[in-house]
């Protein structure tokens, strides 16, 4: 197609496999909001679900653990239940970016987007 332009056919391939990494990054993060992760505390009395994005989307607290002496313990548990759920969004993103870069033939260390 660029046969005789040098160097240009060459970046013509590239022009489109930047474009095709484009889309497959936009398509990864839009997945992402689909995707969903429990982080729990208290021995899974405290579960918090969230998107890979981190978006909190349910909690879900035992009964059993409304005792209004322990109101502090039942707040540290929601808390440590939303934190864990929003580390394990970051790690399952990160999981998805790297099988991304993977399939595009990117480094395993490369960080997307870029």
């Amino acid at each position: 197609m660029f046969k005789g332009l040098g160097g240009f056919g060459d970046m013509a391939k590239m022009m489109s496999a930047a474009k095709d990494m484009q889309a497959k990054v936009a398509e990864m993060q839009e997945n992402l909001t689909s995707i969903t992760v429990t982080g729990e505390a208290g021995a899974g009395l405290v579960k918090a679900t969230a998107t890979a994005k981190g978006e909190l989307t349910a909690l879900d607290i035992d009964p059993s653990i409304f005792v209004a002496s322990e109101k502090e313990v039942v707040e540290d548990l929601i808390l440590a239940a939303i934190k864990d759920a929003q580390r394990r969004a970051q790690e399952r993103a990160q999981t998805e970016m790297t099988r991304i870069s993977q399939e595009l033939g990117l480094p395993a260390d490369m960080k997307l987007p870029f």
